[in-house]
């Protein structure tokens, strides 16, 4: 089984940042994507990016420039700098793990972010 594990989030101030974190545990296979999705109230889930085990980094047109993964391969974990953030950036933000074709596997427990204006 596996697991993953967000902390961070919060509420913020428009232009304001924020950083999330989650680390992934259990029996894990040696290549896997691991990234973030949001979902605001009413809305479908969107990708907000992603990377994989050689690097290669996906992210959604509305956060580029502002948002930055990176990952710790030796601890298993991802993070995700927020900058320069909007109000409508707020959503539960959820960490997922995926195998093949970035078809997500696992998914965290989920982390509201909720940006004021």
């Amino acid at each position: 089984q596996v697991q993953l594990v967000e902390s961070g989030g919060g509420l913020v101030q428009a232009g304001g940042s924020l950083r999330m974190s989650c680390a992934a545990s259990g029996d894990i296979f040696s290549s896997y994507t691991l990234g973030w999705y949001r979902q605001a109230p009413g809305k479908q889930r969107e990708l907000v990016a992603d990377m994989r085990n050689n690097g290669y980094a996906r992210y959604a047109d509305s956060v580029k420039g502002r948002f930055t993964i990176s990952r710790d391969y030796a601890k298993k974990t991802v993070d995700l700098q927020m900058n320069s953030l909007k109000p409508e950036d707020t959503a539960v933000y959820y960490c997922y793990l995926a195998y093949a074709n970035y078809t997500p596997r696992y998914w965290g427990q989920g982390t509201q972010v909720s940006v004021s204006s």
